[in-house]
């Protein structure tokens, strides 16, 4: 049996099997998905989903779907399945007997005496998807029908019936050609052998997708079916189905289909399974590399892109060369001290105030990596001192270091740390004033770059910024520290007003400053305790860690928020409202798993290894679940933390095999 395998039990029961859904990227920003019994349950599902330059790169689904139906005396068995108003027709998963997911995704379907395999890839740096059909037993003459279902619209949007589409086609080799609107690349259907195709345009009123309704979206939507090939297939014979926006070279496709599947990476463990995933996010076009923060529907990130990075490249493959492209690719969009958090060129939201500051500790793993200080000082040091002049001297009216040293970040109605949700145009947890992850990483960031700097010679540098790093840490625990119950603050204000939410069980709670301190357990605090260079002594260290244990460690990542405040909310899911109100009120979140195993590693050194890799095995689980092979988004913050959110999230993958990396290095180290 393989890794990952289902079995028809699992198969037939669309309780289960419809919340599992399978991934391929092709590694220049398109992919497929769909669950694992091949019906669409989200508007980002599809068989053939590509970025288009003229609409601004978004992704857009041209290939939804692919009936296949065997032909036999004159019956005929269809193996697809959709949903109409609750209703699933045709029941094709109710022929499936096995579904495989490596090398590739492998279904096996049993109707009467036909045993038919079908193999599913979707081509690297292509816009390409290839379907493999293998007639394994057959008693009688038989026929293989594939009807295509396109949608030819943005993966966030739905279509309807129309008729500005056109449904004519031209004949190409073994197939035909068509596009249905302008602008849209042309979509190529083409098979390995001669077949009929017979032109019957139809509309498929209705498809329903029911996690789009889960979530609050509008739903249903009509397809267009152009017709249908028909193919005579014998025992023993395979026919390949190439849907392209090139035109394929049919005598070759049996030929590439085998090469592509042979030079697939195992997926037979759970490492494995996290470094293939790993690789899925990595996205190439011309001489840039980027990072998809999540799959189906994030883009690149710059946040996320850093705080992934080092797991996606380093932990992963050792992929120190990847690491420097995608370093080297947000640099070129590093603007007045700041990098886009979303978008790109014009598009860009350079609205991040944690982004450059994440980037100072994914420059650190790197630099760990290739262990030459004063090269990585040579290639970024004008960047390190462009993000840091424009702190000191206030990146904008907002976003500044004050005279404690500590950086202050606050525009009325904005969220600018990663929690970052909004609900009716206010922040759902507004942080407005000192952000104690914020702060944590811009004295580590510091004290890294003169790090590099006395490494590089730059003695000018040094000079400048050697006397600030006890300013700030000295400022850092004044601000942060909470000595009654020994953690730290979440954010600090000027205001009470800005301790949001609080009430007669949370008092507002001044420092020493005359600063106004939130004291809701939250993991950011985490961060503090997990840097190489830390604020923290060892003593803080251990309460921030113990307060994190006790209040917000979960099998599946932090929670957002400690059950304990009365503004917890344990489940996310509903309309988009209700999730974003729980986004960050006590969902639990897999990559800040990272930061927690890493400071106990750093406190506790090797005695806490066989802790971290049981923390680290209860990820295992998720594999078969939710996205296939990866990691998701987020999960409930109370039992038994249900997955939600993106299916396949790079900063939990990454994070995750970042532990993974930290673990084995501390466990190599002889006994302290």
């Amino acid at each position: 049996m393989a890794y990952i395998d289902f079995n028809k039990d699992e198969l037939v029961d669309l309780e289960y099997s419809l919340h599992r859904e399978i991934l391929q990227t092709n590694r220049a920003g398109g992919y497929l998905s769909t669950t694992i019994v091949g019906c669409n349950t989200r508007k980002y599902h599809g068989l053939l989903i590509v970025p288009i330059d003229e609409f601004n790169g978004d992704n857009h689904v041209l290939l939804s779907a692919l009936d296949e139906t065997i032909i036999q005396q004159g019956k005929e068995f269809n193996f697809g399945i959709r949903r109409y108003s609750e209703v699933y027709k045709p029941n094709g998963h109710k022929y499936i007997v096995d579904f495989e997911y490596t090398p590739v995704c492998t279904w096996t379907y049993r109707v009467g005496g036909v045993l038919l395999k079908k193999e599913l890839l979707l081509v690297h740096n292509e816009s390409t998807v290839l379907v493999r059909y293998t007639l394994l037993e057959a008693t009688s003459a038989t026929t293989l029908r594939l009807r295509p279902f396109l949608a030819y619209r943005n993966v966030h949007g739905l279509t309807k019936a129309n008729s500005a589409a056109n449904s004519s086609y031209k004949v190409v080799e073994n197939g035909i050609s068509m596009k249905l609107y302008n602008d849209f690349p042309t979509l190529n259907m083409q098979l390995s052998k001669k077949n009929e195709f017979v032109a019957a345009p139809d509309w498929y009123y209705n498809v329903e997708y029911s996690e789009e309704r889960n979530r609050g979206y509008d739903f249903q939507e009509d397809l267009l079916t152009p017709g249908y090939f028909d193919i005579p297939i014998k025992k023993g014979e395979s026919v390949i189905f190439s849907a392209s926006t090139e035109i394929a070279a049919t005598a070759r496709l049996k030929a590439k289909l085998d090469t592509l599947v042979e030079s697939r990476p195992p997926r037979d463990s759970f490492e494995d399974c996290l470094k293939y995933s790993a690789s899925q996010f990595i996205i190439k076009k011309g001489k840039s590399t980027e990072i998809v923060a999540g799959y189906p529907w994030f883009g690149a990130w710059g946040r996320d892109t850093f705080i992934a990075l080092p797991g996606l490249t380093l932990a992963a493959n050792g992929g120190v060369e990847a690491c420097e492209d995608v370093l080297d690719t947000m640099c070129r969009s590093l603007r007045d001290g700041l990098f886009p958090n979303v978008g790109h060129g014009e598009n860009a939201a350079y609205n991040s105030v944690d982004a450059p500051m994440w980037f100072f500790k994914s420059l650190q793993e790197y630099g760990y990596a290739v262990k030459d200080d004063a090269q990585v000082w040579k290639k970024y040091g004008s960047k390190v001192v462009n993000i840091l002049e424009s702190y000191k001297k206030g990146v904008n009216p907002y976003v500044l270091m004050h005279e404690n040293g500590l950086i202050w970040a606050n525009e009325p109605g904005k969220a600018l740390t990663w929690m970052d949700a909004i609900v009716d145009g206010q922040p759902v947890t507004p942080r407005g004033g000192y952000q104690v992850e914020v702060n944590a990483l811009w004295y580590n960031a510091i004290c890294y770059a003169l790090q590099l700097a006395k490494a590089g010679g730059d003695t000018k540098f040094v000079k400048a910024w050697k006397e600030l790093p006890a300013k700030i840490k000295e400022s850092f625990l004044s601000t942060f520290w909470y000595d009654e119950k020994e953690y730290l603050a979440d954010f600090v204000a000027f205001d009470v007003n800005a301790n949001a939410n609080v009430d007669a069980n949370y008092n507002v709670i001044v420092n020493a400053n005359g600063e106004v301190q939130n004291v809701y357990v939250r993991p950011n605090q985490i961060v503090a305790a997990a840097l190489e260079y830390s604020p923290l002594d060892d003593e803080q260290k251990r309460g921030v860690i113990e307060v994190v244990r006790l209040e917000l460690l979960t099998r599946r990542g932090l929670r957002t928020l400690s059950p304990k405040n009365p503004w917890f909310q344990g489940l996310y899911g509903g309309s988009q409202a209700v999730r974003d109100s729980a986004y960050h009120q006590g969902t639990v979140w897999p990559w800040l798993i990272g930061y927690y195993i890493e400071a106990n590693l750093r406190l506790y050194g090797k005695a806490f290894v066989p802790e971290a890799r049981e923390i680290i095995a209860a990820f295992e689980e998720e594999i078969n679940n939710y996205g296939i092979c990866s990691i998701g988004e987020v999960y409930d913050g109370n039992p038994p933390s249900d997955p939600n959110g993106c299916i396949s999230q790079a900063w939990s993958v990454g994070e995750v095999l970042r532990s993974i990396a930290l673990v084995e290095k501390y466990a190599k180290l002889k006994n302290e």
